[in-house]
Formats: structure tokens, C-alpha cells, sequence
């Protein structure tokens, strides 16, 4: 059964093959299909295979209509049920093919058995071969292509983007001297930086914020190209370039002149702007942002490029305002940018995020689901997260307010009798703390 993790990197591989034809870099569909069908793909999970031109045609309609999810693989029919080869016996299979490369697979199947590995009653000699000769290929180390440089410019602006991290200036924090990090994107036909900002981090949630700040800022870009660092490598980050539709791409590791766009606007940075500015005079992030926005805009975005006859980058980027697609539904756009995380909900319908504890409704207890939220808000508490089962939300969960509960009458305890002066007891006026009341509120989404 495949979890979430391998169904997003399949879907993920999928997207890489049809980026292109999202994004109109080939004129002819079917021999685009037809050339991406010629050799096998390398397939998370399933390892190469080879696909029809027909097949990449439907990851393209499938895409288009319903977007990134349609590209997931479909749940099996039979799931929960058992398989003939395991994951251990498929990991115990591989690693005696590795060690024995030129041994018949009888061999194998006889090794297998003869170290109590697998029995000859449940999987048969026929199974484990159809196995080996399916994944034989995967197993085959092939000499590495000889790598080309190319220098590449784009002619329409929001075609591609570069992105990189730059270290900045060390500020005060709490009487403590921390580094600074800029995180800039640029327009590549332009020269425009669609958004810079500084982080005290460099990590996935100060990634996310920046990207989002130059989406809804400048448009969504067709190409987002970055380099090998950590940050843009991790699977979260891929997914949601993806949800968007913009292909990632990355450099070669040791390349930093492929990224030349960008590595020049950092350039200009630290000898128009750094070399300017008094560290011992910034009060905080909020400053040193503040004072970078003003040089920004006034120096760099409106100065002569070069390369681009004379023309500003605001000027020349302005100039095909008829390229930029604009984000049209912020409600739908803020929904793809949540951060996505497998959990199980225990039996008193309780899930833990970040150190705090969230309660749903108790139809949903014991299910293992994925929690969407927002980021941003983990600083000041998330008030409530969104829950999904098979990429459909079914219902969300709100925050646990302790100090709340701690006045609020549970339903089962026994009514609290008045006595008077005299030692006579006088029932309550009202049933009404008989009720049982909801001890936290949470909404059930059929």
C-alpha cells in the first residue's frame, strides 16, 4: 500500500514529465508524448517503466482538469489486503540480487528458501522471477551522459524566475547578535526582483513566505529555477511549486555561474546597499527590511540595465503586463499554500501539532489523516487546522484552550444542593447544569 509520501513523489514525477506542456515549451503534443514515451522513466516505488504516448497524453488532461491530486495514484480496490510479495521480502530480494548480480534467479529463489525467507508453499519461483526481471533494470549502474553548460535567457517576462539565499547582516535580537539571510527571486527576462526579503531563518516557512509574497506580488512564473541547497530539495517545497503549476528546476551542484541572474543581483546588493549600511544603527529585522524595500525600490528596480537597452527592470517587466497571470482566487491560492502533515487522531479525539493539542469531532477518532495549516500562525498559536482524508477535507479541528475547560460543568457529575442558615437544603432553581455541555466546539463536514 503506498502512503502519502511515495503517492505525492509519483504525482510529483508525473508533473516533471508534462511540465512542458503546461507551460507551451513544445509546439507538437503528440510528439512531444512520443518522445517522452521512448525511454523508460524512472518511476518512484515502481522503478523504470516504460509508458505509452497515450498514458503521458492522459497525465496531461488528467492535470488539466482537476490538477496536481488526479496525478496521485488511485487508492487499490483491495486495500487492506495482503500482497504475494512484501516489502521486506522485495528489500531481502534486491539485496541478494546486488550481492549475486550474475546468478540465475533460481539460485536466488533456492537461497531465499534455504535461509527461511520466503516458503515455496506462499510464493512460487514463477512470482519472484516476474519480480527480478521487472526491477533488473533499476539495478543496472550506466555510465553518467557528459553534462553540457548552456547560457539561457528568456524572452517574456514570468517565464522563469531564479531564486537564492544570501547572508546579510548580523542584527540584535534580545541583546543577541544573529545572522541575517536574504532571500531574493528574479524575474530572468527583466532583470525584475519580483520579491527580497529578509529571515533570521533559512528554512521551509521563511521559503513559503517569500515565494508567497512574490506570487501575489508579480504573478505566477512557468519555470522557478534554484540551486541544490536543502530548503528547495525537500518534497514539501516541490509539492507546492506543483499545486500551482510551476515546474522546479534545479542548477548542477558546483554551478553557481548557471545562476548568474541572481548571483549579479546579490552583487549589487552588498556594494549599493550593504556597503552603505551601519549594522550598530538598525533597531531590528522590521528596520533592516524597511530600509532595504526604500533602496530597492528606489535604486535598483528603477536603474538603467544594461542588457535591457537602456529600459529599467520596472519598465521593461510593465511592458508585458499582458504575460502576468495574476492570482484570481486568493481563498483558493491560500488553500494550496498550507503545510501538510500525516497524523493519527487519537481515541478521545485529540491530534498534537506543535506542542499543542486540538480536538475534533469524536466520528473521527482512531483515523489516520492529513492536517493542513497555516504556518505562519505557529508563533502566536494556530486556532484551528483542516483535516483531509484522500485529499478530501472532512472536518477540522480547534485548539484546546485548557484554562476554558477548567470552568466548564462536564456532563455525569452530580447536582450541586444549596443549604441555607438553618441546614435546610434547597434544590437548584434550574436543571439547565444537568445538560451536558460540548467541552470544546469543533465542525463535522459531511
Amino acid at each position: 500500500m503506498l502512503d502519502d509520501a511515495t503517492r505525492s513523489a509519483i504525482a510529483l514525477k508525473k508533473f516533471s514529465i508534462i511540465s512542458p506542456l503546461i507551460n507551451g515549451q513544445v509546439t507538437n503534443m503528440g510528439e512531444y508524448c512520443a518522445m517522452a514515451a521512448s525511454n523508460p522513466i524512472e518511476m518512484p516505488h515502481y522503478g523504470a517503466r516504460t509508458y505509452s504516448p497515450k498514458t503521458i497524453s492522459a497525465w496531461y488532461s488528467d492535470y488539466i482538469r482537476e490538477g496536481l491530486d488526479a496525478l496521485k495514484p488511485k487508492p487499490r480496490s483491495d486495500k487492506g489486503g495482503t500482497r504475494k510479495i512484501t516489502t521486506e521480502l522485495e528489500d531481502a530480494l534486491i539485496k541478494k540480487r546486488k550481492e549475486f548480480p550474475r546468478a540465475p534467479v533460481t539460485v536466488i529463489y533456492d537461497m531465499m528458501v534455504s535461509e527461511h525467507l520466503l516458503l515455496k508453499k506462499d510464493i512460487s519461483l514463477s512470482t519472484v522471477t516476474r519480480y527480478l526481471n521487472r526491477i533488473s533494470k533499476t539495478l543496472i549502474d550506466t555510465p553518467e551522459e557528459q553534462k553540457q553548460l548552456r547560457r539561457f535567457s528568456h524572452e517574456k517576462v514570468n517565464q522563469l524566475w531564479q531564486t537564492d539565499v544570501m547572508y546579510g547582516p548580523y542584527i540584535k535580537v534580545n541583546g543577541k547578535k544573529v545572522p541575517t539571510y536574504l532571500m531574493a527571486y528574479i524575474d530572468d527576462s527583466s532583470r525584475l526582483i519580483t520579491h527580497a526579503e529578509f529571515y533570521l531563518t533559512q528554512d521551509i516557512i521563511s521559503l513559503r513566505h517569500s515565494f508567497r509574497e512574490a506570487l501575489l506580488k508579480r504573478g505566477i512564473p512557468k519555470l522557478l529555477y534554484t540551486d541544490n541547497g536543502k530548503i528547495y530539495r525537500c518534497q514539501t517545497f516541490e509539492y507546492l511549486c506543483a499545486n500551482i503549476g510551476v515546474t522546479l528546476l534545479r542548477a548542477e551542484p558546483y554551478t553557481p555561474t548557471s545562476k548568474g541572474k541572481i548571483e549579479r543581483f546579490f552583487r549589487s546588493c552588498r556594494l549599493r546597499f550593504l556597503s552603505t549600511l551601519n549594522p550598530n544603527t538598525l533597531t531590528g529585522l522590521d528596520d533592516l527590511n524597511n530600509r532595504f524595500m526604500e533602496w530597492l525600490t528606489k535604486d535598483y528596480q528603477k536603474k538603467s540595465h544594461s542588457s535591457l537597452n537602456g529600459q529599467t527592470p520596472l519598465e521593461c517587466f510593465l511592458k508585458q503586463s499582458s504575460e502576468i497571470t495574476l492570482i484570481s482566487d486568493l481563498s483558493i491560492f491560500n488553500e494550496k499554500f498550507l503545510m501538510k502533515v500525516e497524523r493519527k487522531i487519537k481515541h478521545d479525539a485529540t491530534l498534537s501539532l506543535h506542542n499543542c493539542l486540538y480536538e475534533t469531532s469524536p466520528s473521527l477518532a482512531d483515523q489516520r489523516v492529513t492536517v493542513k495549516y497555516d504556518p505562519e500562525e505557529i508563533e502566536h498559536g494556530i486556532p484551528e487546522v483542516f483535516l483531509y482524508k484522500e485529499e478530501h477535507l472532512i472536518g477540522t479541528a480547534k485548539k484546546v484552550i485548557f484554562q476554558d475547560n477548567a470552568h466548564i460543568r462536564r456532563s455525569g457529575r452530580p447536582k450541586v444542593s444549596k443549604v441555607s442558615e438553618n441546614n435546610n437544603v434547597i434544590k437548584p432553581e434550574t436543571d439547565a447544569l444537568e445538560k451536558p455541555i460540548n467541552t470544546f466546539a469543533y465542525a463535522d463536514i459531511n
